[in-house]
């Protein structure tokens, strides 16, 4: 099943998570410590950039290519709700990589994400979600405060899945 959607991104500022987040959504930054090493940022890399840090999640991944590409589309399930989104930008430096992607019409919420693994010079791994929403569909928009919980829970559990 391809997940390829004939949706357009719903919101104007697209690649804004590699920058300053745009006013007007909510903005999410939360990093997590995963060790040092080489070792520990190649696995969390490959589990990010393979879909895998989002099946660890709890998420079911439907996407047109087996790693993440630019102009991915994927769409994700959870619970009975279904999230398309499209990649809009991948990060791949020796000490950087992740990627983001954006709301495809139909998802509950209008924005992007970011997820990032990064190593510093010492060999500390970090992974950090980066994101701006804000409600994109009639339900999210009258269960705002749910919506928002929602979104916490699931950066929490993005966070916890890096670590494996």
């Amino acid at each position: 099943m391809s997940p390829r959607v004939d949706r357009e991104l719903t919101y104007p500022e697209v690649g804004a998570t590699a920058g300053e987040l745009p006013s007007g959504y909510r903005h999410v930054r939360r990093s997590i410590h995963l060790g040092r090493g080489e070792d520990t940022f190649l696995a969390a890399s490959e589990a990010l950039l393979g879909w895998n840090m989002h099946r660890r999640a709890g998420l079911r991944v439907h996407a047109d290519t087996p790693t993440v590409e630019p102009g991915t589309d994927v769409v994700l399930r959870w619970f009975g709700f279904t999230i398309p989104c499209r990649v809009v930008y991948v990060v791949d430096q020796p000490n950087r990589r992740g990627f983001a992607y954006g709301t495809l019409s139909g998802h509950p919420e209008s924005g992007e994400e970011r997820f990032c693994v990064e190593r510093d010079a010492d060999g500390t791994v970090q992974a950090t979600i980066t994101a701006f929403s804000r409600p994109g569909r009639w339900f999210t928009r009258l269960g705002d405060p749910i919506a928002r919980a929602v979104q916490r829970h699931m950066t929490r559990r993005y966070l916890r899945a890096f670590s494996g």
